[in-house]
Order: C-alpha cells, then structure tokens, then sequence
C-alpha cells in the first residue's frame, strides 16, 4: 500500500475537524477552510474525511438530511440525532455496552462483527424548549 502524503491541507482539514463538537460535514469544513485556503477543493475535503475515517483518526457518525457527519473523536460513544434540526449529540456511555452489543450479535447471526455504533433519534434542548414556546401561544 503507498504511503499517504500528510500535507499542509490534509493536516489544516483534521485540524479542523478536531477541534469541533459539532459532527460537520465536509461541505461544512470546506467553507469554514476555504477562505484560508482558497485552492483547497470540496473534492479534497472529501477524500480526506474518507481516508481519516479508514485510518482510524476519525468516524462516520451517520448520514442525516443526506449529509455524511464526521467525528474526530473516536473512543467509543454514542450519538444523539434531533430529528427536528438536525443537531448530532455525542452520548458518554457508562462502561461498554459496544463490546456486549457486538458479542450478541456475532453469537445470534454467526457473522464476524467488526464493530458498532449507537444512535438515539430524539429532540434536543432547544427544540423541545421551542416546542414548548409554540404550544403555549
């Protein structure tokens, strides 16, 4: 396998991503980088975020509103998607229910299970406050 160049943009764009809670997309950390690196390509940032996500160095969290999110913090935890604005949550999970999860369900279908991800679909603070706010007017 050819190594992989670590360059300035490759570097600047997991940078980028790292120093988030948001769960962008790439089209999200390509207009947030582009005015500092006006040569920078949406194609790039793309490429960067697949190779960061099969090297290990950050994850997928999911497809929502069909955007692909990324997440540079990779030790297990889970997600919460608000389904009203689209909003991504990291979760702490107490001990590690991933590796109980994955033991269940090699053993149920006899697959190799390479791993797993957890994701709550639900409301977060501010849309359930606005929900409040509209149903009380």
């Amino acid at each position: 396998m050819p190594t992989r160049k670590n360059s300035k943009k490759r570097q600047v764009i997991l940078e980028a991503l790292a120093a988030t809670t948001a769960h962008p997309t790439a089209q999200e950390l390509y207009q947030q980088l582009k005015p500092d690196y006006p040569d920078l390509s949406l194609g790039t940032v793309y490429r960067n975020l697949s190779l960061f996500a099969e090297e290990g160095d950050a994850m997928s969290v999911g497809v929502f509103r069909g955007q692909e999110r990324f997440d540079a913090r990779t030790e297990p935890h889970a997600h919460l998607h608000c389904a009203q604005c689209g909003l991504v949550i990291d979760v702490p999970l107490p001990g590690e229910p991933e590796t109980q999860l994955c033991a269940l369900a090699q053993s149920a279908t006899d697959a190799k299970v390479l791993g797993c991800s957890i994701t709550f679909t639900g409301l977060c603070k501010t849309c359930q406050q606005a929900d409040k706010g509209s149903a009380s007017e």
